[in-house]
């Protein structure tokens, strides 16, 4: 195990200890109102860590505190981390982003994409073009989520028993076939809908690489990164350190509820949101992004590989909002903001919703965790508590408050 610890005082890499300390007044606010149980926010620049604060509680019931070794499950920020082993084939020139997805899962051969009408009247056809492994990565593969609610296909999702995208009781291989015999959306390429693509990618490794998964990720990623507590899974000696998870309540407090099933190995791998990581982890992950594929003396990635992860995909420069197929994606925080190979990419800060700078990358998951890196500033930002939320919104007042820190 290892642990997360400052490294420099703030002022010594151009952060205001003031503005840092506003920082953790306004979410320690959070937990005083019952909002949140603890958070852990780390602020570093030029990969050393300058701020670390860990608040409140992991587990509430049992009055233990959030540390810095404590261990989160980071949802929808396992997908960078899908989308960097994935990168690893290409570079090795197993896989490539232009392969057909039906070249290494054939059940994707004969995909046909909806055209009207839903339920039993609904009306596809085959689809025009085939789905390929940049549009996984992209999310604009034409799939989608069952929770979503505004399109017949994600009636069918539902109907398929994929409410929490996963067939319950089935594997990795099994519910990836469920999803391919599913009709898609839109035309791959044509549209972004945030959805399964990443199981449909981890799978993909799976075939590709001829190892489950977890191993893959343990072996190619998180041993060589030094990532010493990532997984799809916690160990009994791990457990102790995992936060519990909570969801919002009516009037606005939080309750205990059921989180991600992490205690032995997961039957279902997911490469969509099944990690959990400490913070240590996770600063090694941004780290190598931020180094451009290699920490110390160690290179996973070429350095144009993580460029090219890192850029906008979305096609003609436009943004989430613009390209985004659903009602769900209309929304304020995606203007300005396209996306790369699993993670946002900031394409014009003077349209999003807090400051930022342009070329900014990250992701969040749906506990209320985030990360991102900013290459204008040399700064990577995480934060982390475990609240599934229905009202409350960290992201917008985490950025302007980092962003307020930075004075040089």
């Amino acid at each position: 195990m290892a642990q997360l610890r400052q490294e420099v005082d703030p002022g010594e890499v151009g952060l205001d200890v003031k503005a840092l300390d506003r920082l953790d007044q306004h979410f320690a606010h959070y937990v005083d109102e019952g909002r949140m149980p603890g958070f852990l926010v780390a602020v570093a620049r030029g990969g050393r860590v300058a701020h670390l604060t860990a608040h409140g509680h992991r587990d509430l019931a049992a009055g233990l505190p959030v540390e810095a070794d404590t261990l989160w499950r980071i949802y929808s920020m396992t997908k960078p981390v899908t989308a960097m082993a994935a990168l690893i084939l290409v570079e090795e020139g197993r896989l490539s982003l232009d392969d057909p997805v039906a070249r290494h899962l054939p059940a994707f051969a004969d995909a046909r994409v909806y055209e009207s009408g839903s339920g039993a009247g609904m009306v596809t056809r085959p689809a025009a073009q085939p789905m390929l492994i940049r549009h996984l990565m992209t999310h604009t593969a034409g799939l989608t989520f069952a929770f979503y609610h505004s399109h017949p296909v994600d009636a069918l999702y539902r109907e398929a028993d994929l409410e929490s995208s996963v067939v319950p009781g089935s594997t990795l291989a099994e519910t990836v076939d469920v999803y391919a015999s599913l009709p898609l959306q839109f035309e791959p390429g044509t549209q972004w809908n945030y959805s399964v693509a990443s199981n449909v990618l981890g799978r993909v490794i799976e075939v590709v690489s001829g190892q489950p998964l977890d191993v893959f990720f343990a072996e190619r990623v998180f041993g060589p990164l030094g990532m010493t507590d990532a997984g799809l899974s916690v160990t009994d000696e791990q457990a102790g350190r995992l936060s519990e998870l909570y969801g919002e309540k009516d009037d606005g407090g939080i309750e205990p509820i059921p989180g991600l099933p992490l205690r032995g190995r997961p039957r279902f791998l997911s490469g969509s949101g099944g990690m959990a990581a400490s913070a240590h982890d996770l600063h090694r992950f941004m780290e190598l992004l931020r180094r451009r594929g290699e920490l110390d003396g160690i290179r996973l990635l070429a350095p144009g590989t993580v460029d090219l992860m890192t850029r906008n995909h979305l096609p003609g420069g436009v943004d989430l909002r613009a390209f985004g197929s659903r009602p769900a994606h209309d929304e304020p925080n995606n203007d300005g903001v396209g996306f790369g190979l699993s993670v946002s990419v900031v394409i014009d800060p003077a349209r999003t919703l807090a400051p930022t700078s342009p070329g900014t990358f990250g992701w969040s998951g749906a506990a209320s965790t985030t990360f991102w890196v900013d290459p204008v500033r040399d700064l990577t930002v995480q934060f982390y508590t475990q609240v599934r939320p229905r009202t409350l919104k960290l992201n917008p007042d985490l950025r302007r408050l980092v962003h307020e820190a930075v004075v040089e």
